[in-house]
């Protein structure tokens, strides 16, 4: 009977150890790129260009739809709203990479990496909706032409953005809510450069079935929809441009979508691979988050402004501004 119960107060303790155990973690080890330490200061270099060139692109973008009244279309408010995501769901990640790189703990608080994993999932999933809403406006502009400014309303865009923004935010709420609830007792140390749900995944030994279940039913309700409307809506686009008799006719009506195809096919590409790499190559995986983490949102502008004729109109406008600016106070100096 004493043996019994000395074992039982053992079992006991050993439960309130784990127990505390679950509910100690007050912070994570992000621990990046798995390179030689003399690559950081390389690595350090990557990063603050890529940020650098995402920041003035989208920031750019932004100014430039706002400023120049003939940018005041359906098209150019959802690619204000697209540069704006951009702009934040990179500055999400790449600040605290940057520091890590020269950091030696590497540490992220618990309330850090909350944070940073409903930001970026509420940002990501924002701009998939974004990207939707994109095609069906060009798919408007190009089969309807003479009811574009009819269905594409200021009433209708206002809603599709504010949704875009609703959808993200509820998928945000879930996503983050299932991650931090689950207990992390095998170890603090997340194998990746941001706070992210499959790396989150490996360091918990709460049950995963449920939580899969739920992640995939989100992704089915979430993702799915949105690539639909892209593909349906590009279809018809297809359709009607193959209608279109003059070769110019046809080269202006895929000129106004080539920009936006870009767009879609490195987001949707770098997310379709890292999502297909077994959970096995970690590395490759980090690897794939960089191309729509900051990649993308560095190519965005660039693809936009190479292909748009109206946005390099817009940016020589307030370029010849400046430079008109500097002459005159020069001349005064």
């Amino acid at each position: 009977m004493i043996m019994d119960s000395g074992r039982h107060k053992q079992v006991s303790a050993m439960g309130d150890m784990r127990a505390s155990n679950h509910s100690e973690v007050t912070d994570f080890i992000l621990v990046g790129f798995r390179v030689r330490p003399e690559l950081y200061l390389l690595l350090f270099l990557l990063f603050l260009l890529v940020y650098a060139m995402v920041l003035l692109g989208n920031v750019g973008m932004v100014a430039i739809v706002m400023t120049d009244p003939r940018l005041n279309t359906p098209m150019y408010f959802f690619l204000g709203n697209l540069s704006f995501v951009d702009l934040f769901y990179s500055s999400v990640i790449a600040p605290k990479a940057l520091i890590n790189f020269w950091s030696e703990s590497k540490s992220i608080s618990f309330a850090g990496c909350v944070t940073q994993l409903f930001l970026f999932a509420l940002f990501i999933v924002t701009e998939g909706f974004l990207l939707a809403a994109m095609a069906y406006d060009r798919f408007i502009a190009i089969c309807n032409p003479l009811l574009y400014s009819v269905q594409m309303s200021t009433h209708l865009c206002s809603h599709l953005v504010a949704g875009s923004y609703f959808c993200g935010f509820i998928s945000s709420v879930l996503q983050t809510s299932m991650t931090f609830t689950s207990s992390f007792c095998a170890s603090r140390a997340i194998d990746h450069f941001y706070c992210d749900d499959r790396p989150l995944q490996r360091i918990s030994c709460s049950d995963l079935h449920i939580r899969k279940m739920v992640s995939f039913f989100l992704c089915s309700i979430i993702i799915l929809p949105t690539i639909i409307v892209i593909i349906v809506s590009y279809m018809y686009i297809v359709s009607t441009v193959l209608k279109i008799h003059s070769t110019e006719g046809r080269k202006k009506a895929f000129s106004t979508c080539s920009s936006h195809l870009g767009v879609v096919s490195v987001l949707y590409g770098a997310v379709i691979f890292m999502y297909f790499i077994p959970d096995k190559f970690p590395e490759l995986s980090k690897v794939a988050s960089l191309c729509y983490t900051l990649v993308t949102p560095m190519l965005n502008p660039l693809i936009y402004s190479l292909r748009n004729q109206d946005v390099k109109e817009a940016l020589r406008k307030i370029l010849g501004k400046k430079i008109f600016l500097l002459n005159s106070i020069l001349t005064l100096i």
